[in-house]
């Protein structure tokens, strides 16, 4: 599903983020990334959809080897993955519903599949009585179910999100979490970037924690193991 084979990664500004990681993560698992700030958590996670290359090392996703993909081939290889940001990057003109029905628009999806696909995932998310809303009517907790809502229309084999309970109160954080986990009980990959201790030490899942730009540990079933 998801391998990397001694992965490094140094900027131009000569800052080494990532430090020989080597890691692989199953069909189905559910994965928190943790560490401290700077520890390269950022830089692991983008690596996995391309919008970061390793300086040197291996990295294959879906069965795609990603450090000798063509940048015209990125945006074909996303299609198979749901992204998920802090910040929920939707698109501010468009409604509830045509935030997501966009994910499927734009790989040219027929327009019966694409209404019963993004009512379906809208449902599942809690927001089926929200299609005509835009963003700016939302709260953050319902513009984050948009984002996952618009990661998921699609099907993809794995979800990658980056803080995505970064910016809400820990009620609406575990409404998110609940979304997640029945996404993942749906047989689907999901790899968080967290640093929210309550959420990793409550609902356990394999902990990979990264410091120093290096794996430290890995455990199924760990905590948080950092002062929250």
């Amino acid at each position: 599903m998801i391998t990397m084979n001694n992965v490094h990664k140094e900027y131009d500004n000569g800052v080494k983020a990532v430090n020989g990681i080597s890691v692989k993560i199953k069909q189905g698992e559910f994965v928190y990334v943790v560490g401290p700030s700077g520890a390269g958590k950022s830089t692991f996670i983008k690596m996995m959809f391309r919008e970061q290359k390793p300086t040197t090392g291996s990295i294959n996703v879906n069965g795609l080897s990603l450090e000798s993909l063509h940048e015209r081939d990125i945006p074909y290889f996303r299609r198979n993955l749901g992204i998920v940001f802090q910040d929920f990057r939707l698109l501010p003109k468009l409604t509830v519903y045509e935030n997501v029905a966009f994910a499927l628009e734009v790989i040219e999806e027929e327009p019966e599949v694409i209404s019963k696909r993004v009512l379906e995932v809208l449902q599942l998310v809690g927001l089926k009585h929200k299609t005509s809303s835009f963003p700016n009517q939302l709260s953050g907790g319902e513009q984050q179910r948009v984002a996952i809502a618009r990661a998921i229309v699609n099907k993809p084999k794995v979800v990658i999100a980056d803080e995505p309970t970064g910016n809400l109160d820990m009620d609406t954080s575990w409404e998110i979490m609940d979304i997640f986990k029945e996404i993942n009980k749906q047989g689907t990959t999901i790899i968080m970037a967290t640093h929210n201790a309550d959420i990793v030490n409550t609902i356990k899942n394999r902990v990979i924690a990264i410091e120093g730009g290096k794996i430290v540990r890995d455990e199924i079933n760990g905590g948080y193991g950092y002062e929250s």
